[in-house]
């Protein structure tokens, strides 16, 4: 490391997962990723030590630390705490700078939200409730079908004949499942199923904000290359996904961090 060149972190502590960002120079330099697990402190000096590692330098060598999500105030690390949406926009921001909608799917909750030129929150909205519209949604349906979560994407995608669901529930949906399955149903024409019905929800949600290009996919929903298909065809329009959708508000973090030291 040379002696002007200088570390900002973010740390992003979530309901499923606890993420770390290390940038320099706006650049990526180190990233973590973990369960929750229900310890915070624990989580987070893990991911910490583990971005710290890996760039070889010493907590006291960072310039700046944002912290954001759930667990933020459990934070060990004193730093700046920011809403996870505005982390999310300024994330999306510095990756994809014609992003003026973002799509959050996590494990719990999908938000949609419109950003302005400067990677500014305008407006967002949250799904209810509801595990149709969450990656929660994704993790029950693996399970009845016995299919790992990051094969479901590919999966679905050698669909021929996508299962239709009448509900939008995720209660009713997981029975539907079941009588698909024993109707001898094909589990890729499942998936697909289960792809569009929360492909549908997330259009509703965004379609009330007046969906505006670019548009950007982060969260765990970002790694299901089916679901993203899928919410493209839903709201015909191209979808852009960071190499690390799960990683974007911690990213953003560290971004925030950045700024507040210029």
């Amino acid at each position: 490391m040379s002696e002007d060149q200088k570390y900002y972190a973010g740390l992003d502590m979530g309901s499923v997962s606890i993420k770390a960002a290390l940038i320099s120079e706006k650049q990526l330099v180190a990233s973590s990723l973990i369960a929750s697990g229900g310890n915070y402190k624990n989580g987070v000096k893990k991911v910490m030590d583990d971005v710290l590692a890996h760039a070889a330098i010493s907590f006291d060598q960072i310039s700046g630390l944002v912290v954001t999500g759930l667990g933020a105030e459990s934070s060990p690390y004193a730093g700046r705490q920011v809403s996870d949406i505005s982390c999310q926009a300024k994330g999306c921001h510095c990756l994809f700078p014609a992003a003026r909608t973002i799509i959050d799917i996590g494990g719990q909750f999908t938000k949609a939200a419109k950003i302005t030129p400067e990677g500014r929150i305008a407006d967002f909205l949250m799904s209810e409730k509801c595990a149709t519209g969450s990656g929660r949604f994704l993790q029950v349906i693996s399970r009845i079908l016995h299919v790992p979560l990051d094969e479901i994407g590919p999966l679905s995608l050698q669909s021929e004949n996508p299962v239709e669901f009448s509900t939008n529930c995720a209660v009713f949906a997981e029975s539907e499942t079941i009588s698909r399955i024993a109707e001898g149903a094909d589990p890729a024409d499942i998936l697909a199923g289960v792809h569009r019905a929360m492909a549908s929800k997330v259009s509703m949600l965004v379609k009330r904000l007046k969906l505006t290009p670019d548009v950007v996919l982060t969260g765990g929903g970002g790694e299901d290359a089916g679901l993203v298909q899928a919410i493209g065809l839903a709201l015909k329009t191209k979808i852009l996904v960071p190499d690390h959708p799960r990683l974007t508000a911690a990213f953003g973090a560290a971004c925030l961090a950045a700024e507040d030291q210029t």
